[in-house]
């Protein structure tokens, strides 16, 4: 530290220690640090959620209790539907998609023997036009008598 600064250091409410500074004359800055209360350490640190229920009594007489409690049933019981419904939707999707799957499949055999019943059809008919043409070069010239006498 330089000279023209002062450290104070308190506790607060939730075991952490914060540094009070002084700058000059610019008044105290507080920064929280985390440092362990206990001198051994290694403590797991309660979350904030928690800190204020840790000395509260729970009467379970009271209207309050079970009326949470009552409320808690209640929220429980819709998640548990809302997955059950969740769970047996998709079955239900994955059951259509067997179907669907299945229909696909037979409509991909049954095109591919059109497919090869038409490449059948195409190949003799190719054959048989191949068959009835003359080649190119054996063609028979006939001489027109009209021109013969020119």
């Amino acid at each position: 530290m330089n000279k023209t600064s002062q450290q104070n250091t308190t506790t607060d409410a939730s075991g952490a220690s914060v540094i009070h500074t002084q700058a000059h004359s610019s008044g105290l800055q507080q920064v929280p640090q985390l440092v362990p209360v206990s001198p051994g350490g290694g403590g797991k640190a309660v979350p904030p959620s928690k800190q204020g229920k840790k000395n509260s009594f729970v009467d379970r007489n009271s209207d309050e209790y079970r009326q949470r409690r009552e409320r808690n049933n209640m929220a429980v019981k819709k998640s548990r539907l809302k997955s059950k419904q969740k769970a047996q939707d998709t079955l239900q999707r994955v059951n259509q998609l067997k179907e669907e799957n299945e229909r696909l499949e037979a409509k991909i055999k049954l095109l591919t023997k059109e497919l090869s019943v038409l490449k059948d059809l195409f190949l003799e008919h190719a054959h048989n036009f191949a068959d009835n043409v003359q080649p190119v070069g054996t063609e028979t010239t006939t001489t027109n008598p009209e021109n013969s006498g020119q």
